[in-house]
């Protein structure tokens, strides 16, 4: 049997498979929000509406929630992508028997249940007098967030030649000098990475939130007391606004990248 003549179709089949698996739920909740039955549906059709959309820009709570989300966001990146270099750059750095020790207790708060962050952030910050609220949400996402930006800077800082920092080093160089002329612009692209997947980390999550969110709400938090009581399809179509914006962003970030590299050729 000639397995190279079967490689190209199945592989198209495959593809076809994993893009329609990928896909096809988006696609169907984007049409959801233009259907008009009061329960998020496709099927049957009952007519075109844009009466959900309206409704959303009219709800005051999902945009206060929303508005959460992104503060809580923005939090999470302020504190998690400079915890994680700190931790990147010292286990990158540390000759030490200790090292694969220390790696692993950094990386525990990933392997740790939500649930168990949540509580344990709670009812340790309420000793302090701190209640639940944007800022220990903030405190809460941030103990495992972290963790992802320190692995994603180690992955970066691996593929660094060290014998760039000792040439600066030897050139009279303070350390603070080899960070920033030798080391940040090498991570530069990296920040940027770190950072966006600590903010959709953050804003995805739930079960930390829900412990430690007190009286506030997050959209994640918002979403899953409606869907309890009840779920409309403004849901849906805040989803193909955020759709929108994703995509549209991932459009100018690629022409960018496209006009950064025609203008260095």
């Amino acid at each position: 049997m000639n397995y190279s003549r079967l490689y190209a179709p199945l592989m198209k089949i495959y593809l076809l498979v994993f893009f329609c698996y990928l896909f096809l739920p988006l696609l169907l909740m984007a049409i959801a929000a233009f259907n008009t039955p009061t329960i998020p549906s496709v099927i049957p059709w009952q007519g075109f509406t844009l009466q959900w959309f309206t409704l959303l820009f009219q709800d005051r709570l999902i945009w206060e929630s929303v508005l959460n989300s992104l503060i809580i966001g923005i939090g999470v990146v302020l504190l998690a992508v400079p915890i994680g270099l700190s931790a990147a750059l010292l286990l990158t750095r540390l000759q030490s028997r200790s090292q694969p020790f220390l790696y692993a207790i950094l990386v525990s708060p990933i392997l740790t249940p939500g649930v168990i962050l949540g509580i344990s952030t709670l009812i340790f910050w309420s000793q302090a007098g701190i209640g639940g609220g944007l800022f220990l949400t903030v405190i809460g996402q941030t103990t495992f967030i972290a963790s992802f930006s320190m692995l994603i800077f180690m992955a970066q800082l691996q593929r660094l030649d060290p014998e760039l920092e000792e040439a600066a080093l030897d050139l009279g160089a303070s350390h603070l000098q080899t960070y920033m002329k030798v080391i940040f612009p090498y991570l530069k692209p990296t920040f940027i990475t770190a950072a966006c997947i600590s903010f959709l980390q953050s804003f995805e999550n739930y079960n930390t939130t829900l412990f430690v969110i007190g009286a506030d709400t997050t959209l994640t938090v918002k979403i899953a007391s409606m869907i309890r009581l009840g779920l409309t399809p403004e849901v849906n179509a805040l989803s193909v606004i955020f759709l929108g914006v994703t995509v549209m962003a991932a459009v100018i970030y690629t022409l960018l990248q496209k006009q950064e590299d025609t203008d260095a050729v």
